[in-house]
């Protein structure tokens, strides 16, 4: 069996395998194994596509039986769709997928008889979504085993499915090998609609009421974005006699077909609301009441993924046309306005899943401007927040299952409580923004590109959408240092050894992608610029980019020394100035009127000056507004 096709089949088949394990020792053993098998599965993938050349691997199936069990693939999530949204009284969300489903059984069923096509496509940027899904998705999975079992001790009010919630991640990670393998857009539809279904489900682990609401928030707003792939799917087929991803994009770029702009649209569309952007960003906020893992999953490597994806793939069909304007402008402001929401939030995964939103709003921003720097930024950024938010998605699950409180205020000091665990978050929070981590270079190429092509919107939003970004962590990772009160004793470190593996795995990753930037950028993303754009010119020289090494040399051993060089000094530390009389412990201090008072350091939220749910509304609206007007404009022209 080629590897391609084991790296879809397998994790459905284990799927079950790990549902049908009632044991949660010996289920726990499976997971394991199931996720070094996808991890290997995925070398074994990456070593075949090196020596075939780092050229395409592409597969040819029977098309009449492959795209019937595709079509039977549909038809059962349509089924499973409705019955769920019946069950729940929901029932005008099953016709966002019975209505998308019928118009494809149709099209493939009585259409136009389309040309044979690879449907497995492996170029440089689908590898690079293979490795992310599979390493990332693979370590969730062992990261999850052990949450899991804290969870359920945790939480006994919820039932305890893990074997379901287990299932479902391997699931999961099926679907996304397929989505990003596939070069039918037949088959990408099918997939696209099993990773809607499966964050639904996975959003409603615990079936409480407000989890089962956000569950379905979720789905309708992804189901949304079928209808328009589907749409433009049949659009484009029709007229084009071919369902290839990369015939659309070619006919677009190279024969300036006009029937390609709708699908293009339509595409794009949908692509918007897997990832999350603004009017459709509530969804991913919703998704934080179910367990970490699961956060982690959908926010890091696949879910919102799937959509920076296709975005990235449609980007040089979108340069200089009005849907490259739509998708720009609709990133760029996301980015600015959910890095503003991020300020005023003082719980942990809140804030990630705004900086999430934020950092896919510029993802969304660099691949609607189409020109090869701003893709290049777009990747690096896609890999550094793939590492950098599943690290803290797990590190701030783990803090709180040791703490009680995912509150950042009550992090106060957890470096000297839990030193392993704030190192971590530390490293994660490192990659997200400080100078020179990939991160703030990918931010620097996007506004470099930006000032280029004279898009001065998009300049602002990306100036002062970095500077809030900036302020949000610096608050963070301050507070993880910070001894001006009384942090308490070092508490007991009852992170499980699995939870430690992946937590490890992701911060040498982490570490391992600031060092290797310029061998990254130079092996690796400006062929997959080439490969996209047929030519490309280095963003930065490479002189530059080796002296970013030594910079961050100096980051990572600047702390250790000064940290070995503070052992010795620490008997002579200075009393300092507290508004007071200070008592000798730099914790007390006697004020003016010779009261004792204790000095407390706590960061500002500025919640009398960011109210979240009016912003929201107001993003909400003009985004619509905007989507609206520029959809019109696209459908009439195409039309």
């Amino acid at each position: 069996m080629p590897v391609t096709v084991f790296l879809i089949l397998f994790p459905l088949i284990w799927a079950f395998v790990i549902f049908a394990i009632r044991d949660n020792k010996v289920r726990g053993i499976a997971a394991y194994i199931g996720s070094g098998i996808i991890i290997a599965a995925v070398g074994v993938l990456f070593a075949q596509w090196l020596i075939n050349g780092r050229v395409p691997i592409k597969m040819f199936f029977d098309t009449e039986v492959a795209d019937h069990f595709i079509l039977a693939g549909e038809i059962v999530l349509m089924l499973v769709v409705t019955y769920l949204c019946f069950k729940y009284h929901k029932y005008w969300i099953s016709i966002l997928s019975i209505v998308p489903t019928l118009m494809l059984a149709y099209f493939e069923l009585k259409g136009p008889e389309l040309h044979r096509i690879p449907h497995i496509y492996i170029d440089h940027l689908s590898m690079l979504m293979c490795l992310i899904v599979g390493i990332i998705g693979g370590m969730i999975i062992v990261y999850a085993v052990g949450y899991m079992d804290g969870y359920a001790h945790h939480h006994p009010e919820f039932q305890d499915r893990r074997n379901y919630f287990l299932g479902l991640l391997f699931f999961f990670l099926s679907a996304m090998f397929g989505f990003v393998m596939s070069e039918s857009l037949l088959w990408i539809d099918l997939f696209w609609e099993t990773t809607s279904v499966c964050s639904f489900l996975l959003i409603g682990y615990t079936r409480a009421d407000e989890a089962v609401h956000n569950s379905f928030r979720a789905l309708w707003m992804n189901l949304a974005g079928g209808v328009a792939l589907a749409v433009g799917i049949i659009y484009f087929g029709w007229n084009s006699h071919t369902v290839a991803f990369h015939d659309l994009i070619n006919l677009s770029t190279q024969m300036h077909m006009a029937y390609c702009v709708l699908p293009i649209a339509l595409i794009a569309f949908a692509a918007l609301t897997k990832a999350a952007q603004y009017p459709f960003s509530t969804w991913l906020i919703g998704a934080m009441v179910a367990p970490t893992p699961s956060s982690a999953l959908l926010h890091s490597a696949t879910m919102v993924k799937a959509g920076i994806y296709v975005l990235l793939r449609l980007a040089p069909a979108m340069a200089g046309t009005l849907t490259g304007s739509m998708i720009t402008f609709i990133g760029g402001f996301t980015f600015f306005v959910a890095s503003i929401i991020a300020i005023g939030q003082s719980d942990g995964k809140r804030v990630l899943a705004f900086s999430t939103i934020s950092n896919l709003g510029l993802m969304v921003a660099c691949a609607g401007v189409g020109a090869p720097e701003t893709v290049w930024a777009g990747v690096l950024l896609m890999i550094f927040h793939a590492v950098s938010k599943s690290l803290l998605f797990q590190d701030v699950g783990a803090t709180e299952n040791a703490i009680g409180s995912r509150d950042i205020e009550d992090m106060h000091g957890l470096l000297y409580r839990l030193p392993r665990l704030a190192t971590f978050m530390f490293i994660g929070i490192a990659g997200m923004f400080l100078a020179p981590f990939g991160m703030l270079i990918s931010k620097w190429s996007a506004l470099r590109a930006a000032v280029d092509e004279s898009n001065i919107i998009l300049v602002l939003f990306i100036v002062f959408g970095s500077a809030t970004t900036s302020f949000y962590w610096t608050k963070w990772m301050g507070k993880l240092i910070s001894r001006s009160h009384e942090t308490g004793d070092r508490l007991k470190d009852i992170t499980k050894k699995n939870e430690v593996v992946s937590l490890t795995v992701h911060a040498v990753l982490m570490i391992l992608l600031c060092i290797l930037v310029p061998f990254i950028s130079k092996v690796y993303v400006d062929p997959l610029l080439i490969e996209m754009f047929g030519k490309y010119e280095d963003v930065l020289p490479m002189g530059v980019l080796y002296t970013m090494i030594v910079v961050i040399a100096f980051v990572f051993l600047v702390p250790i020394f000064s940290y070995f060089i503070g052992r010795k000094m620490r008997a002579n530390v200075k009393l300092t100035y507290m508004s007071g009389i200070n008592t000798g412990d730099n914790t007390m201090f006697v004020d003016s009127f010779g009261e004792p008072k204790r000095l407390w350091l706590s960061n500002y939220y500025f919640r009398s000056f960011i109210h979240p749910h009016q912003l929201r509304i107001f993003s909400q609206i003009l985004t619509t507004a905007v989507l609206l007007v520029m959809m019109s404009m696209i459908i009439g022209g195409a039309l």
